[in-house]
């Protein structure tokens, strides 16, 4: 197979955005097999590199990614160049260009100079000041890609979590999830885990949102009114998906080690377990859309940045994800057409 294209955007200039992208690309397992094209600021890459004090790497410029060289790893120049690098300060020039960088990014998705994108860490306040308005990436690329059925998966090693509310306030979230997203959720997560991850029958566990999953309508009748019957619904669909469970002894008691994938009703049920048990090689995945797209797990950590700690591993992790997505994807194509032919 061809180099896979891997399009990075570089996130906050005044994060550790930079130092976890230049530190992935310094290592040549990372890519070798690969060709990288950063959607930044060769300017922010140059102030970044002299703080963490990184030798014996530098970006190729180029003004396409038509131009990438796939020996090395090459930027685009898609911000201000008058643009002013603020160690560990939120600014509206940062989220602006940060935003910049995912536009470009987008434009290249779309004509297919690029095969997949890895974004490196926003912040959501100063990116929506500069025009952003989105709560994160997650929407902002179903948005792009007209993908109204999308599904935040987190991933490492150890499991792998999906969510009906995603970047809503609490206040919301039973008000927001209903039957028919539930199994819209469940139906993202089966179809990716057969095209994405080549799992054949995928086991899909689905938290309840009450506490004890409700107690049998004790403690909340949700369970029983929209989550049960989203269950059911799924599996006539031939969906394999379990529960609900009580999320603190699902996680507490291991269990989740039996399934493929996990649904959770939202956002801290089921991150706040999930970052506790494995932090660093932990990466974002949005499946439903019709590109691959995959990034850290980790925010801009402002209070690391400049002091060469920033840890790369999940940087590169989601690297890794995203050529693994896109190869399973173009097999399970080719198996598709195959057996059409047949």
């Amino acid at each position: 197979m061809r180099h896979i294209r891997v399009g990075i955007t570089h996130g906050d200039i005044n994060g550790i955005g930079y130092e976890v992208i230049m530190k992935a690309l310094s290592d040549n397992r990372v890519t070798e097999k690969i060709t990288v094209i950063v959607y930044g600021s060769p300017k922010a890459a140059a102030f970044h590199r002299k703080a963490i004090d990184l030798q014996n790497f530098s970006f190729n410029l180029i003004q396409t990614a038509q131009e990438a060289n796939s020996k090395r790893p090459n930027i685009i120049d898609c911000c201000d160049p008058e643009l002013k690098v603020e160690p560990g300060i939120s600014t509206i020039d940062a989220g602006k260009a940060a935003f910049q960088a995912l536009k470009a990014a987008v434009a290249d998705l779309r004509n297919n100079t690029i095969d997949v994108v890895v974004t490196a860490p926003i912040n959501k306040k100063n990116i929506n000041e500069a025009g952003f308005e989105f709560p994160g990436h997650t929407e902002f690329f179903a948005s792009q890609f007209n993908s109204p059925n999308h599904v935040m998966l987190l991933m490492n090693d150890i499991m792998k979590v999906g969510v009906v509310a995603g970047h809503i306030p609490v206040s919301q979230i039973s008000s927001f999830i209903t039957k028919e997203k539930i199994v819209q959720k469940l139906e993202v997560l089966n179809s990716s885990m057969i095209s994405d991850f080549g799992i054949r029958k995928p086991r899909i566990a689905v938290l309840g949102l009450n506490p004890h999953a409700g107690d049998e309508g004790l403690l909340g009748n949700e369970e029983q009114t929209v989550i049960i019957p989203a269950i059911q619904e799924a599996r006539n669909k031939g969906i394999m998906a379990l529960g609900p469970y009580a999320a603190d002894g699902f996680f507490g008691s291991g269990e989740f080690s039996k399934f493929d994938v996990i649904l959770g009703m939202y956002h801290d049920q089921v991150l706040a377990p999930f970052k506790a048990l494995a932090f660093d090689n932990a990466v974002n995945v949005t499946l439903g859309l019709p590109i691959v797209r995959v990034s850290p797990a980790h925010g801009t950590a402002y209070s690391l940045v400049g002091q060469n700690q920033a840890s790369e591993l999940s940087m590169i992790q989601a690297i890794f994800t995203a050529c693994d997505i896109y190869e399973s994807r173009v097999n399970y194509r080719e198996l598709v057409a195959n057996k059409l032919t047949q």
